[in-house]
Formats: structure tokens, C-alpha cells, sequence
């Protein structure tokens, strides 16, 4: 009676292995099917490595030429009217990959998210707030004394402030107008 019970225990601990066997055979081609759709996967690779080894400088390069890349501009002749169209999927892979690689400390939503915090809002981004923008600035680690900080200046690891980076994308020729108008993308694109 004993050894019944003890083979019957055994199947049903069989029968629930199988059956999450199941379900991730399942996951699995979902995720596979899924991967199909994603045509440019391969475009974030280098990003993704970058990210993955913590390497924040390379990581912060290579966001800054998938944005030129994709909005098929060099950094001379991308205006800030070129951002009102930016894609947004693109916009929230980038900012997945950072979330994910830094423990929720860097991307795009990050710093919308301190943006907002110290009061910005879409009608902040078209009124052009410069102090709002400095005071935001202050909190990302991007300005010190008054002054903006130079990207190579910035802290390269997970010691430096909370949505510092990416960085280098928003070091524009057109300066606060350029941010401005990526704030509003980022509004829109909702990440």
C-alpha cells in the first residue's frame, strides 16, 4: 500500500514535469515566431553587447549612431524637427536594452521620468524651458557649478546619477531646442 502511494506521488510530480515541459515547448515557439517579425534584430547587437559587458561609454556611442542610423542623418544635418517622426519602436528598444542592462537605473524613460519629476511636461517642452531643463540637467549629472559637463567628463558606470545615460545623444549642435523636442518624443512615443 505504501509503494502504491509512494508510485502514485512519483506520477503526479511525472505528469507536472511534463506538463511545464509543455508549456515552455510553447513559450518557446512563441518567442521564436515573435523573433520572425523583428526584421532588424540584428541592428541592436552591438548595443546589446555593449550593454550586457556594462561597457556604458561604448553602449552610449552606439546609441548615439543607431539614432543617426535610423533617422538617416549624421550629427551635422540632423535637426530637431527631424525627431517629431522618429519611430518609436526603435525609441523603446533602445530603452528596454538600457533599462534592462542597468537595473532600471539608465534610458530614456528614466530620464523622462526625472524630467517630469522636477515639473516638465509637454507644454514645458514647447515653451523651451531653459531652467527646467538646467534644474533636470543638475539631477542627471550632466551639469556641475552651472556649467554643462562635457560627455567624456561624465561617469561611465553604475556609481553615476540615475538617468545619466544615454548621454552623448542629447549633446546637440542646437543644444536645449534638440532636447526639448526629444522630450516631446519621448511624451508621445508613451515609454
Amino acid at each position: 500500500m505504501e509503494d502504491q502511494q509512494e508510485i502514485l506521488t512519483q506520477l503526479a510530480e511525472i505528469k507536472s514535469q511534463l506538463n511545464q515541459l509543455s508549456e515552455l515547448s510553447t513559450r518557446l515557439a512563441w518567442i521564436e515566431e515573435t523573433l520572425l517579425l523583428v526584421g532588424d534584430i540584428y541592428r541592436y547587437e552591438t548595443l546589446q553587447k555593449a550593454l550586457r559587458d556594462g561597457d556604458w561609454f561604448e553602449a552610449d556611442i552606439e546609441t548615439n549612431k543607431l539614432i543617426l542610423e535610423l533617422t538617416n542623418k549624421d550629427k551635422d544635418n540632423l535637426k530637431p524637427e527631424d525627431i517629431q517622426t522618429f519611430p518609436p519602436a526603435p525609441l523603446k528598444v533602445i530603452n528596454q536594452l538600457w533599462l534592462k542592462y542597468s537595473q532600471g537605473k539608465f534610458g530614456f524613460s528614466v530620464q523622462l521620468k526625472l524630467y517630469k519629476s522636477v515639473g516638465g511636461t509637454l507644454e514645458t517642452t514647447i515653451a523651451k524651458d531653459q531652467k527646467l531643463i538646467e534644474k533636470w540637467g543638475e539631477q542627471l549629472g550632466w551639469r556641475k557649478d552651472h556649467q554643462w559637463r562635457k560627455c567624456e567628463d561624465l561617469d561611465y558606470s553604475l556609481n553615476a546619477p540615475e538617468g545619466c545615460h544615454p548621454s552623448q545623444w542629447w549633446n546637440s549642435p542646437y543644444g536645449s531646442k534638440m532636447t526639448n523636442y526629444f522630450l516631446a518624443r519621448l511624451m508621445k512615443v508613451d515609454l
